[in-house]
């Protein structure tokens, strides 16, 4: 079940095995090569942004200059708080790193998917039938979900763990902050699910793949579900990486340093390392879920795994250069902004989209006329413009009563 529908599995030998551990080998391999030029790319491009050098000793570019401050994390001291809880503080860096490779595993990194002729996707690795993914899960984009889950676990333990109130309170911040945002991260990909039909990842990526609107415009999820589940995950997603504008889980004014304040040598490489794996990761996952993953035109080569491989990390770093962007521009939102956008704006709105969603695909199935499909979506257009009027109210007439107590108070 782990491994679904793909063609590797169909038999019970043991080159299955080996190309499955050469795949994850190569996957994990990937990302730890990968998270070492994020994070060059991103000090070159904030400094070449703010009119600075950045790092240009180490290596060509300074390009291993990351990797030399591996080594020397690697050296340095590991400490334990006293007052620490020693397995928890141990085991929390791994519960943050862990689920980013393994969300990693179920994302599809090529193959060709122009054939139509239902070997889409498949690739040959040693004579070997498979998919250019470690795994394809039938629950897959579940899968997903869950492991973004643990990974809250991870920053909780590791602020409790600690023995120390600031990283206590920096843990409690982004713990809250991540579930608030999972609720409009589930909502969107409900509507990618309605969509396609499925909750494989290759499945999706074979629906997208497909022709649509005349051949003219892709068939990608980000068109077919109107745009507004993209932005909401692209929001909602930034929250959950405690990227900027929405790291206040490091906010240095008054955190120090967040969960991780009492971490040092190897252990805070490790949640380093997870803050830019989840970060590559999160920018496959969109690829995936909006822009089609690998699928893409083949141009003059009617075949090729590469093909897919070559779109798969263009729109990849499209992404990874849209997140550095917003480090270099934005400020940081205030914590009630934050939460403000989460639950009072985000949730509402991808759960309004979600249900016009469903009524159309449900108007599909029973053959509604455009007058009938039209007074759903203006039905579902009133009823929530009525809650979301009724929402800002409640909002304006808290905050005046809020204003009223603090000027007594003074």
């Amino acid at each position: 079940m782990m491994f679904g529908a793909d063609p590797l599995y169909v038999g019970d030998r043991l080159g299955d095995v080996l190309v499955t551990l050469l795949k994850a080998g190569v996957a994990f391999a990937f990302l730890l090569v990968a998270v070492m030029l994020m994070i060059w790319f991103e000090r070159k491009l904030i400094s070449d942004m703010q009119n600075r050098i950045g790092p240009n000793v180490a290596g060509p570019w300074g390009i291993l200059q990351t990797f030399a401050d591996g080594i020397k994390l690697f050296f340095k001291e590991d400490l334990v708080p006293e007052n620490a809880d020693r397995f928890v503080f141990k085991l929390a860096p791994y519960l943050a790193l862990v689920p980013a490779f393994l969300v990693f595993a179920i994302v599809p990194l090529g193959g060709d998917f122009n054939r139509k002729d239902g070997t889409d996707g498949v690739v040959s690795i040693f004579g070997h039938d498979t998919f250019l993914q470690v795994a394809d899960p039938p629950m897959g984009i579940l899968f997903f979900l869950a492991m973004s889950s643990i990974a809250i676990y991870g920053v909780m333990l590791a602020g409790w763990g600690s023995g120390s109130k600031y990283p206590l309170l920096g843990a409690v911040r982004a713990s809250a902050q991540m579930v608030s945002y999972e609720a409009a991260l589930g909502l969107a990909i409900a509507a990618v699910v309605l969509q396609t039909g499925s909750l494989s990842t290759h499945d999706m990526v074979i629906d997208q793949a497909a022709d649509g609107y005349g051949g003219i415009l892709p068939n990608w999820n980000i068109i077919v579900t109107g745009f507004v589940p993209f932005f909401v995950f692209f929001i909602a997603g930034t929250a959950e990486l405690n990227r900027p504008p929405f790291d206040l889980v490091e906010a240095e004014q008054e955190l120090v340093g967040g969960f991780h304040t009492e971490y040092s040598s190897i252990r805070f490489a490790l949640f380093f390392l997870a803050e830019f794996m989840n970060t590559i990761t999160m920018s496959a996952i969109m690829v995936l879920l909006f822009l089609g993953g690998p699928a893409g035109p083949a141009f003059f080569v009617p075949e090729g795994w590469w093909i897919g491989t070559f779109w798969f990390f263009l729109k990849l770093m499209a992404f990874l250069f849209t997140f550095v962007w917003f480090r270099a521009t934005l400020p940081r939102f205030r914590y009630d902004q934050l939460m403000d956008l989460g639950w009072k704006v985000l949730i509402p709105i991808s759960l309004a989209w979600f249900l016009l969603l469903a009524g159309l695909r449900l108007g599909d199935d029973r053959d509604w006329s455009t007058n009938q499909t039209l007074g759903f979506m203006v039905g579902i257009i009133v009823v929530f413009g009525l809650l979301g009027s009724l929402l800002v109210a409640a909002m304006n007439t808290a905050r005046a009563e809020r204003v009223r107590e603090e000027s007594d108070r003074g």
